[in-house]
């Protein structure tokens, strides 16, 4: 399969899962606030332009939007996500060029801590922007501080079952000097 329709297909697949299961699902709590859409964002290729990374990250964060019905809350937090990826990915990706044989980011390529650190900053990163600016408008700082840190858990633990029951074969880059 194609990278274009693999990507595609987990494009439709996190919104749908986002919008139709993690949204509608009764939470436990006013406080926890599950989302696992923009691991889209974290699973794209190394080689990905910074450009089409933030061009991705806008079309994702508007049509999780579009569901929601929120304007523009989910687009500025995925292209926070997607404008700070590199730099997140350079800090955590092996500098070894023999070790950086991977087409993209996950727990094999990384390995598990440096991909959960990834994770957790870019987690941490889209869920503080994204309650942020609903906080704007009313609530306290404190439950927008216990919103974001209680969110950010779920989130992680979402994205770590999600790596560990959808097994994504890797591909060695064929460019590698």
């Amino acid at each position: 399969m194609s990278d274009l329709v693999k990507n595609i297909i987990r494009f439709a697949l996190f919104v749908f899962v986002q919008v139709y299961v993690l949204n509608i699902m009764p939470h436990l709590h006013e406080l926890v606030v599950p989302y696992l859409y923009f691991l889209f964002i974290l699973w794209l290729p190394f080689s990905i332009r910074r450009g089409w990374l933030l061009l991705l990250g806008f079309l994702l964060g508007m049509t999780v939007d579009y569901f929601t019905m929120t304007p523009g809350l989910h687009a500025a937090a995925c292209v926070l996500v997607a404008y700070l990826r590199p730099l997140v990915i350079y800090l955590f990706a092996p500098k070894d060029a023999d070790e950086y044989t991977y087409e993209e980011p996950s727990p094999k390529s990384m390995g598990w801590t440096a991909y959960s650190l990834y994770a957790l900053i870019l987690s941490f990163a889209h869920n503080c922007y994204l309650l942020f600016l609903e906080w704007m408008s009313f609530g306290s700082f404190i439950h927008f501080l216990l919103k974001t840190i209680i969110s950010t858990a779920v989130s992680m633990l979402l994205i770590l079952i999600t790596e560990l029951l959808f097994y994504r074969k890797q591909r060695y880059r064929t460019n590698t000097a």
